[in-house]
């Protein structure tokens, strides 16, 4: 015997509602007790839902909410009424959530359907009190159309929830919504059997003689309960439209503010008298239809100008750089004519070098936008010209300075100040695709970060000045940093970091975790990354960036999670190529790292610390870092206080995980090498030496033409499993 009528035999029906396209299929059992005919039916949710008190519906759809997030059982009872809203009978639904077979967010939910026997007198019915009259259930129903209409962002879902709506005691069979433009109309949202683009009215002049252009020049309801109504008041709509399957229907001018912006049509495969309820339903519907449509057509309309107006202001092709591969992101903020001041820009230089500029201006409105254009434009004339990065900077903040000049409390912004002053943080580069050597001015902006050929991510510190258009004198200096073949730079504004309440440090580090993601394709921390990456790939490094802030795609506009969009995001992401035979057989990419302190910056030495910690940050030893970092120290505090010269650094890490090299170079242009010293107990200085003896598995002194380095080495494994020092070519001096 079948399973099917095993349970037909005790009058249970089985029932499969299919989440992403909305069918209901029920068997003839199922199919009995929901008040239709006794065989196998497939409908569309709306008719479905028809056959139940809308009452309990909002009750089940609760507890399968619930059921789908935890993965359990779904129990209710139903009351089933026919089209008048008499209740037929009551009974009881299991059912579970299957995922569907490739979709992550759909499902299908499978269930039984069996029939409540009347409660014995004395006792009272789960749920509440039944009633046959549907006029006291339409408050129900109103209230879940409402808040499901309220809720809908955009015009889609706001007719994607029209064309789901389930009346009370009856059901439209088909549903229209017609928007004005101008002296037309046409359809712009269809549910039923016959597609909109197909319908004979899709696109007419307001003047036809068809019921929905009647409503929209009059503003008043049309309702035609019967075809020969239909036929007698507009005779030629219905020689054209043909509408043969249905049986009624209703037109209803939709109001927004006194102005009508459109029709709305509702058609019925069968007759309805449209009673003064009925009427009353269909009316509340059409005004909160209206208002839900003109509500989404503002926010549609204010982010569409909001993204226009920033977007014309990018860069309209991607770079093509030689040597280089350049990917770009900019993404607005949430909410209207929230727009704000970031920007990137692309610049082809006279010299044939290209400078790549990122920048925020203050503020989150139109105003900031405007300021952005101005100084980007300026930004861009400057550079053109031919001037340095740091002469590009200290007229871009002149500008600014004279602009903002222009906006104070007393400028014709008006006397409230809401459009003061505004300043703007900005990160400009010089590239020499060449060399691969990038000059870098800074005005307030977050430093650039580079991800290493071994996938490793280190903050660049560069000099910098104040924010532009605070003072219009700043000095900018100009920082020179090597790219690597193999390595990427990022330079982004502060809404890729300090967004979700990260500030700087942890916000940093939440961009760490997906920016060395894409070099490390395996859990094998001996294992080689993959340095063939292509554009695609930086393409989707770009885009998990944002997503590490905004979250997947599915959470940017709609769904139960806040809007995370908290601010502008703009980033670029460069990376030089790498040389065919960069990396060779058994080897393992190069660290390395230079950084210049000047003698007029000893607080840069701080972060050179910091960056021989990112360096070392998977180093095997915990107290060799510590080691490296002091000495470190060491060495460029004598620099700066025993010379009159500034010091470079050079750091490189090489060789594979577990048997790595540190060596650490420090350069200054003096000849006067170091001396060992004996500082007494309470002596401030002079332990340098004895430190590198101490610490250092190998250090020394070159002479130089030009000055000296001092250098110390630091091997990972154990000293008798030092790796072979001709292995590299580098054997350590003493």
């Amino acid at each position: 015997m079948r399973t099917e009528d095993l349970l037909a035999a005790i009058a249970t029906g089985l029932w499969r509602w299919d989440s992403v396209s909305g069918a209901v299929s029920y068997d003839a059992e199922a199919a009995r007790l929901v008040g239709l005919p006794a065989e196998p039916v497939t409908l569309p949710e709306a008719a479905a839902r028809a056959c139940f008190h809308p009452a309990d519906w909002l009750e089940i759809k609760a507890i399968v909410d619930l059921a789908v997030a935890e993965g359990t059982l779904a129990e209710a009872r139903l009351r089933i009424v026919d089209e008048k809203g008499t209740v037929l009978r009551t009974v009881r639904t299991r059912s579970r959530p299957i995922a569907r077979g490739g979709s992550e967010d759909g499902y299908y939910l499978l269930g039984t359907l069996q029939e409540v026997p009347d409660p014995l007198p004395g006792t009272s019915a789960a749920g509440p009190p039944v009633t046959g009259d549907w006029r006291r259930n339409r408050e129900a129903f109103l209230l879940d159309a409402g808040r499901a209409l309220a809720e809908a962002m955009s015009t889609a879902e706001v007719l994607r929830v029209a064309a789901g709506l389930s009346m009370p005691g009856f059901s439209p069979e088909g549903l229209a919504v017609f928007g004005v433009q101008g002296e037309r109309i046409s359809v712009i949202g269809h549910h039923g059997p016959r597609p909109g683009a197909d319908h004979p009215f899709h696109d007419i002049a307001l003047g036809t003689d068809y019921p929905a252009a009647e409503v929209v020049r009059t503003g008043r309801a049309v309702y035609l309960p019967t075809p020969e109504e239909y036929r007698g008041r507009f005779p030629a709509a219905w020689s054209l439209g043909r509408p043969r399957k249905r049986r009624s229907w209703a037109f209803l001018p939709l109001i927004v503010a006194g102005r009508t912006i459109g029709a709305w049509m509702a058609g019925f495969a069968h007759p309805v008298s449209f009673s003064p309820d009925e009427r009353s339903v269909l009316t509340t519907i059409a005004r909160m239809l209206a208002q839900a449509l003109s509500r989404t057509a503002l926010q549609e309309t204010e982010r569409e100008l909001a993204d226009g107006l920033q977007r014309s202001m990018l860069p309209a092709s991607k770079p093509d750089i030689p040597g280089l591969t350049v990917a770009a992101r900019y993404v607005p903020t949430g909410g209207g004519l929230q727009v704000g001041g970031d920007w990137y820009d692309v610049i082809g230089l006279p010299s044939g070098r290209t400078a790549l500029v990122i920048g925020d201006v203050q503020g989150h409105d139109v105003h900031a936008a405007g300021i952005m254009g101005q100084l980007r434009i300026a930004v861009r004339a400057y550079a053109s010209e031919g001037h340095h990065p740091d002469a590009v900077l200290s007229r871009a903040s002149r500008f600014l300075a004279g602009l903002s000049a222009l906006d104070g409390p007393d400028g014709p912004d008006g006397p409230d100040g809401r459009y003061g002053p505004r300043f703007a943080t900005c990160l400009y580069m010089e590239v020499d695709p060449v060399a691969g050597t990038l000059d870098i001015a800074r005005a307030g902006h977050p430093d650039p970060a580079v991800r290493l050929a071994d996938g490793t991510m280190m903050i660049r510190p560069t000099a910098g000045g104040l924010p532009l258009g605070i003072d219009p004198d700043t000095d900018y200096p100009t920082t020179r940093v090597v790219l690597e073949p193999g390595e990427t730079l990022l330079m982004c504004t502060d809404g890729l970091i300090e967004t979700g309440g990260h500030d700087l440090e942890t916000g940093w580090d939440r961009i760490r975790k997906v920016f060395e993601r894409p070099a490390t394709l395996t859990d094998d921390p001996g294992a080689l990354p993959s340095h063939g990456l292509g554009s695609d790939d930086l393409e989707a490094l770009a885009d998990s960036l944002v997503q590490a802030v905004h979250g997947p795609p599915s959470h940017h506009t709609t769904g139960p999670l806040a809007d995370r969009r908290e601010d502008d995001i703009a980033l670029l992401l460069i990376r030089r190529e790498a040389e065919v035979c960069l990396v060779g057989p058994g080897s393992a990419p190069v660290r390395r790292t230079a950084v210049t302190v000047a003698q007029a910056e000893p607080e840069r030495i701080a972060g050179t610390r910091q960056q021989l910690r990112d360096m070392l940050h998977d180093w095997a030893d915990p107290d060799q870092v510590e080691s490296a970092v002091l000495m470190l120290s060491e060495m460029v505090t004598n620099v700066l206080v025993h010379t009159d010269g500034d010091a470079l650094l050079v750091a490189e890490v090489s060789g594979r995980h577990g048997s790595r090299r540190l060596r650490l170079d420090v350069a200054d242009s003096s000849d006067e090498l170091p001396h060992r010293r004996r500082p007494g107990e309470l002596a401030s200085s002079g332990r340098g030496l004895l430190l590198l003896e101490m610490l250092a598995d190998n250090w020394g002194v070159d002479p130089r033409g030009d000055g000296k380095c001092i250098w110390y080495e630091l091997y990972e494994a154990s000293p008798n499993a030092r790796p072979d020092p001709a292995a590299d070519g580098s054997a350590p001096r003493a």
